[in-house]
């Protein structure tokens, strides 16, 4: 099959080449949205209108989401510690594809050039044993851009220039949650999380099946949810799931903060908007390189094995090859399950 090409300007290629973190976004079963920082390390082929991460085979929660459904997002949002100037929001959807047994070449390609955003790899007898699935391991998710969607900065807000697919109508609401839409956690403890992270966005699943990503601003909260102000426009109306990340990071991402919500948020007429959180995660990482190393080394030896044993990397090939086929022609439109 043939695709056409998604193109984008030159101020927009600086951000996804500058950056040093991106946002994924992962559509769930359930019809929300989660939301997880990657470090894309640049990784782009303007030529083909394709960007990408990469993730360790070992680390398989990204791996599993997109097995059950390929459709994602990569958002280009914050600017700290990186190289681009311009404040645009830069939002990249598209139907990934899962390069599970990527060549030595483009392996250590890949890994010469993440050294100007991480830092010099560890090399040594010691650090070859601990390291090889983390740095050897890699899935390489390349994401060739079925819409480009770019905010300018500022305030205003409004309708993003768009490349490639028109940008959809607006989603209708979903149906709530059988157990209810209210918190079911403390909303002054998600509150208090939210605003100590200087990163915000919120996601929703969009009418087309893909994840859209917004920044918001914290403003508050009640009894019922966080009160979040978004760019103007960028939120339907009604209530549906939503996923809602708070982040921040050092340079070189050597010291780490992430708090990731999954929820759901109700949009007024007015554009006012309400989220209640249902469930939470994240984690902190200290800022010291070899200790985060340690760690990384650890858990991708042991979920490389996993991932191994229970077939995810032969699964993804699969599932992948038949979305790069066009074979989601259903799942976009089916509803919450």
């Amino acid at each position: 099959m043939t695709r056409a090409v998604v193109g984008w300007t030159d101020e927009v290629d600086a951000v996804i080449a500058g950056d040093l973190t991106a946002a994924a976004a992962y559509v769930t079963d359930a019809g929300g949205v989660v939301l997880t920082p990657v470090a894309p390390c640049g990784l782009r082929r303007r030529e083909e209108g394709i960007v990408g991460f990469t993730t360790s085979l070992g680390f398989p929660r990204k791996l599993e989401r997109l097995a059950r459904d390929p459709r994602v997002a990569l958002t280009y949002h914050a600017r700290t510690h990186g190289t681009a100037t311009v404040g645009h929001h830069v939002l990249v959807q598209g139907v990934a594809v899962a390069d599970v047994a990527p060549s030595a070449e483009r392996l250590e390609h890949y890994l010469r050039r993440t050294e100007p955003y991480l830092g010099p790899m560890r090399r040594g007898p010691v650090w070859d044993r601990l390291l090889r699935e983390y740095y050897y391991a890699r899935v390489f998710l390349d994401v060739p851009a079925t819409r480009v969607a770019v905010w300018e900065a500022g305030p205003a807000g409004g309708a993003p220039q768009v490349g490639g697919a028109a940008w959809p109508s607006p989603p209708a609401p979903q149906t709530p949650p059988r157990n209810g839409t209210g918190p079911r956690l403390d909303v002054g403890t998600a509150a208090r999380r939210v605003a100590a992270l200087p990163h915000r966005l919120l996601a929703y699943r969009g009418s087309d099946g893909f994840p859209v990503v917004v920044p918001v601003e914290p403003v508050g909260h009640d009894a019922v949810g966080l009160r979040l102000a978004p760019l103007r426009g960028t939120l339907p109306p009604g209530g549906r799931r939503a996923g809602l990340l708070a982040h921040d990071y050092r340079p070189r991402l050597v010291g780490l903060a992430t708090r990731s919500f999954t929820g759901w948020l109700d949009v007024a007429p007015d554009g006012t908007a309400r989220y209640s959180p249902h469930t939470t995660s994240g984690f902190t990482a200290p800022p010291y390189k070899n200790l985060l190393l340690v760690g990384n080394g650890l858990m991708a030896k042991l979920g490389t094995r996993r991932a191994r044993r229970h077939g995810l990397d032969a699964t993804l090939q699969a599932l992948t090859h038949a979305a790069a086929q066009g074979d989601l022609a259903d799942r976009g439109r089916a509803g919450p399950r």
